[in-house]
C-alpha cells in the first residue's frame, strides 16, 4: 500500500478527502493528516509518506516550503490542491518535481487520475534506483577495492583505462599485447583481483554507462550501443538483457 499523507488547514476539505475517497481501491492508505505546514513537515519526517496532498496557503509554513523542507527529510511525490491559479507557485511546483498541480474544488475522478499518475512515477523511480543498485556494487571502477600487490599493478592498469577506454574495441588480448605479457597471465590475475572476468566486468561497466545514458532521454538505443562500445545491436540488447533483466526498449519504455 502507498502511504499517503494530507496536509489541509481546511478541516471539512481534509477530512472529505481522507474519509469520503475509496484510498484502498486505488493501493493507498492515509497515514496521517497535518493542519499547517510545519506539522506537515513534522509528520513528512515522522512518517515517511510516499505521497504528500497538500494545498499551497496554510497557517505558520506554506505548502511549497513543507514539500522543499520535507523533501529533505524524506523521499516523495506531491500533489498540490489549491485556489490560486498564480505562475509563481506553478513555476514553484514544477522546480520540486510536483506530480500534479489541482485547482480547488479538486474534482474526485481528477484526484484519483493524478494519484494514479504519481504511483506509475513512483513505480519507475523504484524500479530506477533497483537497477542502479544492481548495476553499482563492486563492478564501478571508482569502488573497487583491489589488494596492492606488484603483480596487481597490471591490473590497476587495466581498470583504468577500461575507464578510459570502454567505448573502444578493447579486451584483454589488446592488453596482453600493450603489457607485453600473456593473454592467460593477465586473465587470471584479473579474476583473482576481481572475483570476475575482464569480459563480464567490461560488459557490467559498459551497460553501466548505457543505463545512464538511455536514462537522459536523449539518444536512440543505437546510438547507445555504439557509444558504449558495442558494435553489434543484437549483442548489446542480449547483454542489457543479461545485466538489467529488461531490454533496452522496455527500459526507455
Amino acid at each position: 500500500m502507498y502511504r499517503v499523507l494530507i496536509a489541509e488547514d481546511e478541516d471539512i476539505i481534509r477530512k472529505g478527502i481522507a474519509y469520503t475517497m475509496d484510498w484502498v481501491s486505488m493501493g493507498c492508505t492515509i497515514i496521517g493528516e497535518a493542519c499547517n505546514g510545519k506539522e506537515g513537515i513534522e509528520k513528512i519526517k515522522e512518517l515517511q509518506p510516499d505521497i504528500v496532498l497538500t494545498d499551497i496557503m496554510m497557517p505558520v509554513v506554506d505548502g511549497i516550503e513543507m514539500i522543499k523542507q520535507g523533501q529533505e527529510l524524506g523521499d516523495f511525490k506531491a500533489i498540490i490542491m489549491t485556489s490560486y491559479a498564480d505562475f509563481e507557485y506553478a513555476k514553484q511546483a514544477i522546480e520540486l518535481g510536483v506530480s500534479a498541480y489541482l485547482m480547488k474544488p479538486v474534482d474526485e475522478e481528477e484526484l484519483k487520475k493524478s494519484i494514479e499518475k504519481t504511483i506509475t512515477e513512483i513505480e519507475k523511480d523504484r524500479q530506477l534506483r533497483q537497477l542502479t543498485d544492481k548495476m553499482k556494487t563492486a563492478d564501478d571502477i571508482d569502488t573497487l577495492f583491489i589488494k596492492s600487490e606488484k603483480d596487481n599493478d597490471y591490473v590497476q592498469r587495466i581498470l583504468m583505462e577500461t575507464k578510459e577506454r570502454y567505448a573502444d574495441k578493447i579486451s584483454i588480448e589488446t592488453f596482453s599485447e600493450e603489457l607485453g605479457v600473456s593473454g592467460s597471465y593477465l586473465s587470471r590475475k584479473f579474476k583473482e583481483a576481481t572475483g570476475q572476468t575482464y569480459l563480464d566486468f567490461l560488459n557490467k561497466y559498459r551497460i553501466q554507462k548505457a543505463v545512464k545514458l538511455l536514462e537522459t532521454g536523449t539518444y536512440k538505443v543505437y546510438e547507445v550501443s555504439e557509444m558504449t562500445g558495442f558494435s553489434d545491436y543484437k549483442y548489446f540488447s542480449t547483454v542489457f538483457k543479461k545485466y538489467t533483466d529488461s531490454s533496452p526498449s522496455d527500459f526507455v519504455k
